[in-house]
């Protein structure tokens, strides 16, 4: 806590008083985010850090795993936040972004005995549909290799979810929103985008692939994607 408490002292000594007058303007204005942040609750990752953004620009749910519930499902905070960010900030574009070496993935492939996590265990049930596709789209596959596919998955599994909600549907319908689908490799520091004219994840450089509003198929790799 030493480090944080720190942290927050230098922040208020020095951050703040070099940007005062940012700080005041988005106190002073209603939040307009740039973006929908869906990721993963991993200490590693830093939204606004690999995305170079400011306070104000990205709307962020992080949760174990980058899940999002289907409509239908027990109302929780994912839903709300989601149906928040679309029909009162306005927001037209959403990122799910998966990453490297995640403890979530790991469980979910792997079906780990979670009976003493009953929560999580109910939780990666959101995944379910990632766990079977990796069984029956990679059935040799394993190690690492087995993980970077898994979470690559998740993140289109994840999308699909998305899609069902009535207020992203609509919004993919009139084509006022767009989904992309990302996957960070942490020790790398890049970023790959799914780009669904190939049906894979490439190094995102500088174009923009939305893999929304169109059904599903499978990848040139045998997975489940929108294009």
């Amino acid at each position: 806590m030493e480090k944080i408490i720190n942290g927050v002292s230098r922040f208020r000594r020095e951050h703040y008083l070099q940007n005062q007058a940012r700080f005041e303007e988005l106190a002073a204005k209603k939040q307009k985010p740039i973006a929908l942040f869906i990721t993963c609750a991993d200490s590693r990752i830093d939204p606004n850090l690999i995305t170079g953004t400011e306070p104000g620009d990205l709307f962020i749910i992080r949760n174990a795993g980058n899940i999002v519930p289907p409509h239908g499902s027990p109302i929780g905070g994912e839903s709300a936040t989601v149906e928040y960010a679309i029909e009162v900030l306005g927001i037209r574009n959403i990122i799910v972004c998966g990453h490297s070496q995640c403890g979530a993935m790991g469980a979910i492939l792997d079906s780990h005995n979670l009976d003493e996590l009953p929560a999580v265990r109910g939780w990666f049930s959101n995944a379910e549909a990632t766990r079977r596709i990796m069984q029956q789209k990679y059935p040799d596959m394993s190690g690492n290799d087995r993980i970077v596919a898994g979470t690559e998955e998740n993140v289109l599994v994840q999308m699909n979810n998305l899609s069902t909600h009535p207020c992203v549907a609509a919004r993919l319908a009139s084509g006022e929103l767009r989904v992309f689908g990302w996957y960070y490799d942490i020790g790398a520091g890049r970023v790959l985008q799914f780009d669904q004219r190939e049906g894979q994840f490439f190094d995102l450089n500088g174009e923009v692939h939305a893999a929304s509003p169109l059904p599903i198929r499978s990848t040139m790799r045998g997975a489940a994607h929108l294009v």
